[in-house]
C-alpha cells in the first residue's frame, strides 16, 4: 500500500468519527487531521485500531481508533462486560473491580469503565482516588469479584494511558479467557457501548480495603527483630508522582520503620509528572531528586516506585560511599537471596517452598537455588505467568517470591501482580538486615557474587514507534530467526531455544521440545562462557528488546569495578555481533 492510499484509507475510517455517536470535542479534533496538511498525526491515529491484547489496552491518549480515549475503553469494557456475562451466564451477580493510577484521563476513564460495566448490570468496586496495581488485584480477590480492570500505563511516557484487565483469581487475564475476552471487545462498535451508569451498582471503596491489605503486606517480614535494632534506618522515597504515595509510606511505618523521608516535590500527584522526563524508575533521571535528598540526608537506602506502584527502582552507597544504582536484576537477586536465606535463618523454610522468575531474568538466581535445593520456576516475561505458577500449585506447595528484571517483584499470594508496596518494605528489611551487620546493600550483594559468581545483565531497548517501526520489529525477529547468530561477542553458541516454536537446538543439532503453557515470540542463545542473550518485541511498547547476561569469576569485591568494565566491552562485542552497534 503507498502513501495516498494509507491516507485514503484512514480519511474513510476518520470520518466514521464525526457521526453523532462521538462528542463535540472528538469530532472537532478528528476534523483537524483530516484538513490539516500534514497527514502524519491522521495516519498514526487511525492506520490500526489499538489493539486489545492480552494484558489489555496502551497508546497515546487522543482521538483515533489508535488512541486512549473514552471510545476505545468504552469498546474493550463493553467487550470485557459481554464476555463476564456469558462466561457467568448462571451466576446471579456478577462484579468487578475498578482502579486507576495519577496519569492524565485515568479518573475519567475509571469513570467510563465502572459506568459501562455497570449499565451492563455487573456491580462495580470503584477506588475513590488512585491506589496501587497490586491493591487492586488484592482487592479482586478480597471481594470474591469476578474480574477487574486497572486505568495505568505504568512506567510509560506521560501521553500514554492503558487499560490493565485481570480475572477473578487476581491475575491479568491468560488463556483462555485472553483470547475469549478480545473476540467479544472486537464485535463492539461505539454504537453498542452503554455508556450510562447505574449508580446503585457502583459502591466506592478506599480505606476500609487499604487497612487490610496493609494488615496482609506486614505479614511478609520474615525478621521483625532486626527491624526494631534498626527501626531509624533513613529511607528516601519517591512515588515519582503516582500511586505509591498513598501506601508505601503507610506499609513502611507499619512494619516499624520511623525514619521516612519522603521526595516532597514528587508526592504530588501530577499526570504531567513535571520533575521527570519519564516516570520510569528503572532509568538513572527519574531519580535525580531521589539521589540529592539521599546525598543531603545521608541515607542508607533510596528507592522509588513507578506511577502505577508495581516496580522498585533503588539506589544505595557504594563501598567507597558513592551512591550507585541497582538495577533490576540485582534487585530480585537480592529479593530472592535474602528470603531463601532468612527463611532458613528464622526456621521458616519448608521443603514444598518455591520462588520463579522470568526466563530473560539472571540465571544467577538458579544458582542460588540450585545450591539452596529450592525449587525454581521459568516463566515468560510478565507477572501474569508467575501468577499461572502460584495458582497451579496452591494449596499443595507455597510460593515464596519471584520477580523479573525489569523492577518487578511479589513477595507474596495474596496479590496476583508485582508489588512495589510489600517490595520496598521487604527492600527496607533487607537493607536493616545488612546495617545490623555492620553492612551496606552493596555489601551484600558483593557477597552474592563471591559465593555464587560475578554476572553483569545489560538490556538494549531499541525503540521503532508507529507503523514502520512495528514492521522493522517484526522484520529483526524474522531476521534472526532465519539467520542464529553463532557467535556472541567471540563466544561461541551452544544453545539456541525459539519460544515461538517451543523449540530448543543444540550445537551437535539436537532438537528438544520446551515445555511452557503458549508460545511466545522470544528467542535467546546460550554460549559456552555461560553468556545469554534473549531478544523480543516488547508487549506493551513500540520496541524490541535485547537482554544481554556476561558471567566471570570475582575472587574480592575489590575486583568488581574492574569486571563491570571488562563485562562491558564484551556487551559492545556483542552488540557489534548482532549489528546493533
Amino acid at each position: 500500500m503507498n502513501n495516498q492510499e494509507l491516507i485514503a484509507q484512514c480519511e474513510q475510517k476518520a470520518k466514521q468519527w464525526l457521526s453523532p455517536a462521538f462528542d463535540k470535542e472528538t469530532q472537532d479534533a478528528v476534523k483537524s487531521m483530516i484538513e490539516s496538511e500534514d497527514k502524519n498525526n491522521l495516519i498514526e491515529s487511525f492506520y490500526k485500531d489499538l489493539e486489545f491484547g492480552t494484558g489489555g489496552l496502551r497508546g497515546i491518549m487522543g482521538a483515533g481508533s489508535n488512541r486512549m480515549n473514552i471510545y476505545t475503553v468504552g469498546m474493550a469494557t463493553q467487550g470485557f462486560a459481554n464476555y463476564l456475562k456469558m462466561n457467568f451466564k448462571d451466576k446471579e451477580d456478577i462484579s468487578v473491580v475498578v482502579c486507576h493510577d495519577c496519569r492524565n484521563n485515568s479518573r475519567l476513564f475509571a469513570e467510563t469503565t465502572a459506568n459501562i460495566f455497570s449499565a451492563n448490570g455487573i456491580k462495580v468496586y470503584l477506588f475513590e482516588d488512585l491506589r496501587p496495581t497490586p491493591e487492586c488485584s488484592f482487592a479482586i480477590r478480597h471481594f470474591g469479584a469476578q474480574a477487574g480492570v486497572n486505568l495505568t500505563a505504568s512506567h510509560n511516557p506521560r501521553e500514554y494511558n492503558g487499560y490493565k484487565a485481570y480475572w477473578g483469581d487476581g491475575a491479568q487475564v491468560i488463556a483462555p479467557h485472553d483470547k475469549g475476552i478480545i473476540e467479544e471487545v472486537n464485535k463492539v462498535t461505539v454504537e453498542n457501548i452503554k455508556f450510562e451508569g447505574n449508580k446503585d451498582l457502583i459502591e466506592i471503596i478506599g480505606e476500609e480495603i487499604d487497612k487490610v491489605y496493609l494488615e496482609q503486606v506486614k505479614t511478609i517480614c520474615i525478621d521483625p527483630e532486626v527491624i526494631k535494632r534498626q527501626h531509624d534506618l533513613k529511607i528516601v522515597y519517591t512515588p515519582l508522582h503516582g500511586a505509591g504515595r498513598v501506601m508505601i509510606p503507610r506499609a513502611l511505618e507499619s512494619w516499624g520503620f520511623d525514619n521516612i523521608h519522603c521526595v516532597k516535590e514528587q508526592m504530588i500527584k501530577d499526570g504531567n509528572f513535571p520533575t521527570v522526563d519519564r516516570p520510569n524508575p528503572e532509568i538513572a533521571e527519574a531519580l535525580t531528586l531521589g539521589l540529592r535528598d539521599a546525598k543531603a540526608l545521608d541515607a542508607d537506602i533510596l528507592m522509588a516506585s513507578d506511577p502505577d506502584a508495581d516496580r522498585v527502582g533503588m539506589a544505595c552507597k557504594d563501598s567507597n560511599g558513592e551512591w550507585i544504582l541497582i538495577n533490576g536484576n540485582q534487585t530480585c537477586l537480592l529479593y530472592l537471596w535474602y528470603i531463601i536465606t532468612n527463611r532458613q535463618a528464622v526456621g521458616k523454610m519448608q521443603p514444598t517452598d518455591f520462588i520463579v522468575k522470568t526466563i530473560v531474568t539472571t540465571e544467577s538466581i538458579t544458582k542460588i537455588a540450585q545450591k539452596q535445593k529450592v525449587e525454581m520456576r521459568d516463566c515468560y516475561t510478565g507477572f501474569k505467568w508467575i501468577a499461572r505458577e502460584i495458582a497451579i500449585s496452591e494449596g499443595k506447595q507455597q510460593y515464596i517470591g519471584g520477580g523479573e528484571e525489569s523492577y518487578g517483584f511479589l513477595a507474596e499470594d495474596f496479590a496476583r501482580d508485582k508489588d512495589a508496596v510489600s517490595a520496598c518494605a521487604l527492600l527496607a528489611e533487607i537493607c536493616a538486615y545488612a546495617k545490623d551487620k555492620g553492612k551496606t546493600l552493596y555489601d551484600i550483594l558483593m557477597d552474592i557474587y563471591l559465593e555464587y559468581g560475578f554476572s553483569l545483565e545489560h538490556t538494549i531497548n531499541v525503540e521503532r514507534p508507529g507503523k514502520s517501526g512495528a514492521e522493522e520489529i517484526q522484520q529483526m525477529m524474522k531476521n534472526f530467526r532465519e539467520n542464529p547468530p553463532k557467535e556472541l561477542g567471540g563466544s561461541t553458541v551452544c544453545l539456541w531455544k525459539d519460544y515461538l516454536t517451543l523449540e530448543s537446538v543444540s550445537a551437535d543439532g539436537t532438537k528438544t521440545a520446551l515445555d511452557m503453557p503458549a508460545t511466545s515470540n522470544v528467542l535467546q542463545w546460550f554460549c559456552t562462557d555461560d553468556t545469554k542473550v534473549s531478544v523480543r518485541p516488547s508487549g506493551t511498547e513500540p520496541k524490541i528488546k535485547f537482554y544481554l547476561e556476561v558471567k566471570d569469576t570475582m575472587n574480592s569485591a575489590s575486583e568488581y569495578k574492574a569486571l563491570v568494565e571488562k563485562a562491558m566491552v564484551k556487551v559492545e562485542a556483542i552488540k557489534k555481533s548482532l549489528n546493533l552497534d
